[in-house]
């Protein structure tokens, strides 16, 4: 199930620094425009920079559609996929 969260805590900075897989999801404003989601990786390309900024490193993509959403409307999802461990 999905969670929104406000700031990102010790803890779940340190969950997130622990897996290999994750999602960026970005979309235009435009009715005609479409979601862009991409998988990212290794472990360690997802930074949590503090409370409420993450940094990640694209390696393999252009990242040029989702640069282009973000720099119109500051959009943006990741989705964190956990493979060990109990349930978030």
């Amino acid at each position: 199930m999905a969670r929104i969260y406000d700031a990102i805590d010790d803890h779940t900075a340190a969950w997130i620094a622990r897996q290999a897989l994750f999602f960026v999801g970005s979309a235009p404003l435009a009715d005609d425009g479409h979601v862009n989601v991409s998988p990212k990786s290794p472990i360690g390309s997802l930074r949590v920079l503090g409370p409420t900024s993450v940094a990640y490193l694209d390696i393999v993509g252009s990242g040029a559609e989702t640069i282009a959403h973000l720099r119109e409307n500051g959009r943006i999802v990741v989705m964190l996929c956990a493979f060990e461990g109990p349930p978030r």
